[in-house]
């Protein structure tokens, strides 16, 4: 006759029940810890995301702009969303000096960020405005980034036919806002079958 088997003793069966009980402890520590840890980095990331909205006036004093951009004022007009952040640039230019040539200011202006509205996807896609150039409307492409660092990077490329044939310009920014959210400072690169010009523009929150 086959002998039933023995049960496990009361004392192993106790040990048993408190290793599962410590077990689903640590497991829930753990998932504690994750999501905690979790959530604070979600929260970190939007706190570092800068938020450039705002009516910006160009701190003349403080840039280091190119005589050539001949600015005597400007105003950016800045709005931002989680998907895209517009700029609306309104500029007042001083005439122009003898040499220089009415025709030199207006495309040198216009390769240099031109007024009007351009809007930036900040979704990682191109985006395509037209804008007025000297020999009329043009199309112009543009890009944008926000760093880990806290700085926006912007792009814009615009083709345009002049009378030396096709011209291209590039114009490169990177923003960075000071500690206290007043101050804005724009480094820009801009190249054109001229060269390239690189000038530092200083704006104060209005």
């Amino acid at each position: 006759m086959q002998s039933k088997p023995c049960p496990p003793p009361p004392r192993l069966i106790a040990r048993y029940i408190l290793f599962l009980q410590l077990e689903g402890t640590e497991m829930k520590k753990f998932a504690f810890l994750f999501v905690f840890f979790a959530a604070a980095a979600i929260v970190a990331s939007a706190q570092n995301k800068p938020d450039f909205s705002g009516t910006w006036t160009l701190d003349a004093a403080n840039s280091k702009l190119d005589q050539r951009m001949r600015i005597e004022s400007m105003t950016l007009k800045v709005s931002q969303t989680d998907k895209e952040i517009s700029v609306t640039t309104s500029t007042k230019r001083l005439p122009p000096n003898d040499g220089m040539g009415g025709g030199m200011g207006r495309g040198m202006g216009g390769g240099m960020g031109g007024d009007g509205t351009m809007v930036y996807s900040l979704e990682g896609k191109e985006t395509k405005v037209e804008m007025e150039g000297p020999m009329g409307k043009m199309p112009v492409s543009l890009k944008a980034s926000l760093e880990t660092n806290g700085t926006l990077k912007l792009s814009s490329t615009r083709t345009f036919s002049g009378p030396m044939g096709e011209i291209t310009m590039t114009t490169k920014e990177t923003w960075k806002l000071s500690a206290d959210g007043k101050t804005l400072t724009i480094e820009r690169e801009t190249s054109s079958p001229r060269g390239a010009m690189t000038t530092t523009l200083v704006f104060t929150k209005g």
